[in-house]
């Protein structure tokens, strides 16, 4: 077993499911549990700049084996798994030498990974691929990456003949509920650029992101007996019902794709008396992006003209932005980047995310940071699989990348 894989398994072991309701950083206690693991493992292997803060941010230093002047380089992965679906007692399986059918991850619940669904499996025929067990997610976003950067970290420290310049290694808590980079500290962290291996399947380099709202609406409706109700009950949940109704039914996640925008609808709990909605807004455009605030609060005042004048409450949260206009001054970082997968043998697929990483907030904050495949699909869910070769390669890219620089 490759080291990577050997460290992925580690970690997937740990609970770090963040928590989007908790107000402490990090979200929940199990990220803190990782955090110190991490950095127990970064200083048996000789960094001696490896630490954790209260709040559960990790950071190390590979110091630089050159005398010349070599860039900073950081490299970035996040710790917690997306609160959609459990992240406890995961229990990988193993499928080797894959035959392109159908994988049963869960026989009892009949919870089959198919290639009629995925077709995606079919690229990986005759490789080694690790599912779940169909009850929890596998957690390689983005435990991947951080088995990714300890596996390339563990090989410099025990090559020192391999020539590098300085390395800023970080690991982040609560990116799943966007706040990764809340309090991340740039100038502490040092780097003059980084890549956070975030990414997806295998060849993924990213350096263009969503423009990313949160929308809450609340709906507040009378509620009367039944009986005795006329011209007196007003409905909250038929109101949202038009609220929802309004909305453009085909700029949804399910019917957009590469540089389409959407609205999605994440929740709805709602009775007589209250409703609560909540949407993000989607867009990678940024004109079109506050168009789009600007639409959905329209709908939210024609409702009120309609009902009254706090009949639907309405708050809108930017929460990223997209990092091309913070890439693009520098764009060597991706170049960079692009050669080095082609020189380790993957194929370099550019693409825009369709998300957000905490590459996007750092770029904002000062540290450009494009994105890099960490080789999984199917995240937050329990469909998720990652070919461990796609790991073993984010391994390669990494290295190639500091090889690069050294080397210039």
């Amino acid at each position: 077993m490759s080291k990577v894989v050997e460290n992925f398994l580690k970690y997937i072991s740990y609970d770090t499911k963040s928590d989007e309701e908790s107000i402490t950083v990090p979200s929940t206690i199990g990220q803190m549990v990782l955090a110190k693991e991490l950095v127990t493992s970064l200083k048996a292997m000789g960094l001696k700049e490896a630490s954790v803060d209260d709040n559960g941010y990790v950071m190390a230093t590979i110091e630089s084996n050159v005398e010349k002047i070599v860039p900073t380089i950081g490299f970035i992965a996040h710790m917690d798994t997306a609160p959609d679906i459990s992240g406890k007692d995961v229990k990988p399986k193993f499928v080797y030498n894959y035959d392109g059918g159908d994988v049963i991850l869960n026989k009892e619940k009949n919870i089959v990974l198919s290639p009629k669904d995925f077709p995606e499996l079919k690229n990986y025929i005759g490789e080694t691929i690790i599912t779940t067990d169909g009850t929890t997610l596998l957690g390689a976003d983005d435990k991947a990456g951080i088995a990714e950067i300890m596996a390339a970290t563990e090989h410099l420290m025990q090559n020192p003949n391999i020539k590098h310049g300085k390395i800023r290694i970080g690991f982040t808590p609560d990116e799943e509920v966007g706040r990764g980079a809340d309090i991340f500290d740039v100038k502490k962290f040092g780097a003059d650029f980084a890549y956070t291996m975030d990414g997806g399947l295998i060849g993924e380099l990213e350096y263009e992101n969503f423009n990313a709202a949160g929308v809450k609406i609340s709906i507040h409706g009378r509620n009367v007996h039944p009986g005795s109700a006329k011209g007196k009950m007003i409905h909250s949940s038929l109101i949202a019902n038009e609220f929802i109704n309004s909305m453009p039914q085909n700029e949804t996640p399910a019917t957009t794709e590469g540089y389409e925008g959407f609205y999605h609808l994440i929740s709805i709990n709602g009775e007589v008396e209250e409703t609560k909605l909540q949407y993000i807004i989607r867009d990678f455009d940024s004109e079109n992006f506050e168009n789009r605030k600007i639409f959905i609060k329209n709908i939210a005042d024609k409702l009120n003209d309609k009902y009254g004048s706090v009949a639907v409450e309405l708050e809108i949260k930017d929460q990223y932005f997209n990092m091309k206009e913070k890439i693009e001054p520098v764009k060597h970082i991706v170049d960079t980047a692009f050669l080095a997968l082609k020189e380790v043998g993957v194929n370099p697929i550019m693409q825009p995310i369709r998300g957000g990483t905490d590459g996007a907030r750092l770029s904002f904050m000062g540290l450009p940071t494009p994105n890099i495949f960490a080789g999984g699909h199917n995240f937050h869910g329990k469909y998720e699989f990652i070919p461990t070769f796609a790991m073993e390669k984010a391994v390669d890219v990494i290295l190639k990348i500091i090889e690069l620089y050294a080397s210039k």
